[in-house]
């Protein structure tokens, strides 16, 4: 008792000395901590993006963090240790000099100040397929963030100064708060929970009081695997032709997005609400419809895009038939892609109305005939019930013309003419990133960045056969979140360009082996299988190797969660200060 006694008044007499007003320690301790949160908060940035895209949920990130293609913390470990040593080689050299503490030891700080900006730099130039996005709720994550950061900072200055001055170095110390970035944003993530959820949940409310003051709209759902987004657009371009229709911009398929466009973009001059359902788990539509309560329903496909997350096709499947669930059965109408035959199951349990649509089985309700796809377009003879009519599309492949037969089974429902029909399909215009063609420095680029599932990627091929003339290249990182499946998806998918293609340029470094593998089994010049670290390294092989009149298939661009820079492996024989400056680069 008396050691607790006379520890308690150690502590105690320590930290009074330490909160001194006179004592020049406490002000540099608020400086350092003022400071260094500033840094900690643009230094997880990288971390904060994962946990948004995961959609605000911890498993999500941490199944990134523990990824091994995530090698963000890794980079982070490199930052501090750097920064660590340097401090204390500045602040020992310093002592010796001086025989004595100084203040002048605090220009180590230099060095750690150097390695955290080149960080940031890089991180904010790296490329990004969905960008950390600005809102209300990340500004009050990001304000928890910065008080956990500042505070941590604090403490570590104050016990390395007043409790353990012998075992820790002050300022050094300062160097290792990057590795807590990884912890705090979690952290700081459950702090501000209980308050976003009570907000989301109020907002969801005024969401569906507003639905229910628009009694006459038609309220159309849109999910599946692949070709969400893509339906989203078609239907619109069709629907146009007769009503004034409000769709989700973008991506925007959860549960805030949909709240966010009924509160922000539906007016009372809107006839028809599309929306695009997105999910990542089971009961992620439901919860959907039973806010937007959808009158009709498009599904798209079920695939193995997400089978990391879902854990099996069965709980796809169950997630994506919510939709149709959902739909009354005594006025609701349900879509379904026969070409897609994983889907087929649910079409037979679908209560509801239920339309056929295939580019292939002439005995559907909707299908086509005397289908013609060239490199500039489709054409094709559109068929509902005994009614036909010629169309053509500027768009490219079947896949499109399934997305295309769907919306016109929907949109002939909701009353629009074969005309009307023929006139809004000529007017639809190719998506960003999804099969979308282009022409640059004579060269024929087909983008479909934006794809990344099995059944996607095949259709792109198919497409990409259709160009008779000029070497095909296509640049691929593969395909990802396919759980136990995605070796063998990428094995089989190089054997599927080793059929079509001229070169292949393998990006980054996540399925290179597999998609190498299949390509040489299949008899594919090895010669011809190209390596990338970065998408812009791939775009400086293409000029080294295209020429006029090429065709180059950007199929698919990875996640954010699986970029994965390999500046590092660059690190061959240097001297130490060329050393010093690529680690530099890679951080």
């Amino acid at each position: 008792m008396d050691l607790i006694k006379q520890s308690s008044i150690l502590i105690y007499g320590a930290t009074m000395n330490f909160f001194d007003l006179s004592n020049p320690n406490l002000y540099i301790g608020i400086a350092l901590a003022v400071l260094n949160g500033v840094l900690l908060c643009f230094a997880s940035c990288k971390f904060l993006q994962m946990i948004q895209l995961s959609g605000y949920k911890v498993n999500g990130y941490r199944a990134w963090l523990a990824d091994t293609h995530a090698n963000y913390f890794s980079r982070i470990v490199m930052l501090s240790f750097l920064s660590y040593a340097c401090m204390l080689v500045s602040a020992a050299l310093f002592n010796s000099f001086l025989d004595k503490q100084s203040y002048l030891s605090y220009f180590g700080l230099i060095f750690y100040l150097y390695f955290a900006l080149i960080f940031i730099i890089n991180m904010y130039h790296e490329p990004k397929k969905t960008p950390l996005k600005q809102t209300y709720r990340m500004d009050r994550l990001v304000a928890c963030l910065y008080i956990l950061s500042a505070g941590v900072t604090f403490i570590v200055y104050w016990l390395s100064v007043e409790y353990l001055p012998d075992v820790i170095p002050d300022i050094p110390t300062i160097a290792l708060t990057p590795l807590l970035i990884p912890i705090l944003v979690p952290l700081a993530h459950f702090i501000t929970w209980p308050f976003e959820t009570l907000n989301n949940r109020r907002y969801i409310v005024r969401a569906k009081k507003k639905l229910e003051k628009f009694p006459t709209l038609i309220k159309i759902g849109i999910t599946g695997s692949v070709g969400k987004t893509s339906n989203k657009f078609i239907l619109n371009s069709l629907l146009s032709e007769k009503y004034s229709v409000c769709i989700t911009p973008h991506s925007f398929n959860t549960p805030m997005g949909l709240t966010r466009v009924v509160l922000d973009y539906l007016k009372p001059n809107h006839d028809v609400l599309i929306t695009e359902m997105g999910a990542k788990q089971v009961g992620d539509i439901k919860f959907l419809c039973d806010m937007i309560q959808p009158t009709y329903g498009i599904l798209t496909s079920v695939g193995s895009q997400h089978l990391s997350t879902f854990g099996s096709l069965e709980n796809i499947a169950k997630t994506k038939n919510e939709l149709i669930k959902a739909l009354p059965k005594d006025k609701g109408i349900a879509v379904f892609n026969r070409d897609n035959e994983p889907s087929m199951p649910l079409y037979e349990k679908c209560e509801c109305k239920k339309i056929l649509t295939s580019t292939q089985d002439t005995t559907c309700y909707v299908h086509a005939e005397n289908v013609k796809t060239t490199d500039k377009g489709t054409t094709f003879k559109l068929c509902i019930g005994e009614e036909n009519i010629n169309c053509k599309t500027k768009l490219l492949g079947l896949h499109n013309l399934q997305n295309i037969l769907m919306c016109c089974a929907l949109a002939h429902e909701l009353g629009l003419t074969l005309e009307q029909l023929k006139i809004g399909i000529a007017k639809i215009e190719p998506i960003n990133h999804r099969m979308e063609l282009k022409k640059e420095n004579g060269l024929i680029i087909l983008d479909d960045s934006f794809n990344s599932s099995v059944e996607g990627s095949k259709a792109a091929l198919e497409v990409l056969k259709l160009f008779e003339n000029g070497n095909k290249i296509v640049v691929t990182p593969g395909l990802v979140e396919l759980g136990n499946y995605e070796h063998e998806a990428n094995y089989n998918f190089g054997k599927q360009l080793a059929e079509v293609c001229d070169y292949v340029i393998i990006v980054n470094q996540v399925n290179k082996e597999k998609i190498a593998e299949g390509l040489k089994d299949a008899g594919f010049d090895e010669s011809k299988i190209l390596y990338a670290i970065s998408l812009i390294d791939a775009k400086l092989k293409i000029k080294e190797l295209a020429k006029k009149g090429d065709i180059v298939l950007f199929e698919n661009d990875l996640p954010d969660n699986y970029t994965w820079l390999a500046k590092i492996k660059s690190i061959k024989k240097h001297s130490f200060f060329e050393c010093f400056f690529v680690i530099s680069i890679w951080l």
